[in-house]
């Protein structure tokens, strides 16, 4: 390596704080010995700590040290007035660092600010999506229920409110072909915790008999009221009673809240 080369490396530098090697040490002041620019340089950067550390110390004259001196009773040694110097190039290195970082911390933030609008447009991006991808399911779930209602093959039955709930309605959509049914239950009210209306299909002679074709779970969770049942083979009455959560095996006639005929 050249002496400009050190000199312009920063290692002369470390070298006269005393952070290199031994080996590298005795390297650098053998380079010194030879070279007479690399040795200048050294001394330079010398001078540069000295006055550097004056400017923080109060600064004491050759007069003042020499009362020092004749105070602590001092009679050898003499003082050599050392005039600061200035190193440029050393100043510029440290403006130009601290332009390199106040430019860092620019490019930071600039790149923090663009990762965050990018992360929201994503994130704004997945709920436009969630909430597309719900609508066209209600979509598709409206439509399914519209070809219900319009189905000329399906029997549409009213059941109207009884004593426990008078306001109370219902219909049933029945498919004696197919034997799918299906239940509008828009007309009744939200049933209490813990409770559930069950769908049964009646045979009305020569004796009463009920046949039980299904819960409406999730009741206050499907939106459209529209709720498909077991396959009915035959029936001459419909009614919905309402009945502890998981159904019973007969209905509680006390809590029937619509019944209607075919």
């Amino acid at each position: 390596m050249e002496a400009q080369e050190y000199i312009e490396s920063g290692i002369l530098e470390l070298y006269v704080y005393g952070l290199l090697s031994e080996k590298e040490n005795l390297e650098i002041a053998e380079l010194a010995k030879k070279s007479p620019e690399v040795d200048q340089e050294i001394i330079s950067i010398e001078k540069a700590i000295i006055a550097l550390s004056s400017s923080f110390s109060p600064f004491h004259s050759v007069e003042n040290f020499e009362k020092i001196k004749a105070r602590l009773e001092l009679k050898h040694g003499k003082v050599v007035e050392l005039k600061p110097t200035s190193n440029w190039s050393q100043y510029v290195g440290w403006a130009a660092a601290v332009l390199l970082l106040l430019g860092l911390g620019y490019q930071t933030l600039e790149l923090t600010k663009t990762k965050e609008a990018i992360s929201t447009v994503g994130n704004e991006k997945n709920k436009i999506q969630r909430e597309y991808a719900f609508l066209d399911q209600q979509n598709k779930q409206t439509e399914k229920n519209l070809s219900i209602v319009r189905d000329i093959k399906n029997t549409g039955v009213t059941l109207g409110g009884q004593a426990v709930s008078p306001a109370s309605f219902a219909k049933v959509y029945w498919n004696k072909q197919t034997k799918t049914t299906y239940i509008d239950a828009a007309g009744l009210p939200d049933p209490p915790k813990g409770m559930v209306y069950q769908v049964w299909s009646l045979k009305l002679s020569p004796v009463l008999t009920p046949t039980s074709i299904g819960l409406l779970d999730d009741f206050e969770g499907n939106k459209q009221k529209i709720f498909a049942v077991s396959q009915t083979d035959s029936a001459e009455a419909f009614g919905i009673t309402l009945e502890p959560a998981g159904g019973s095996l007969t209905p509680t006639m006390e809590q029937l809240y619509t019944l209607g005929k075919v």
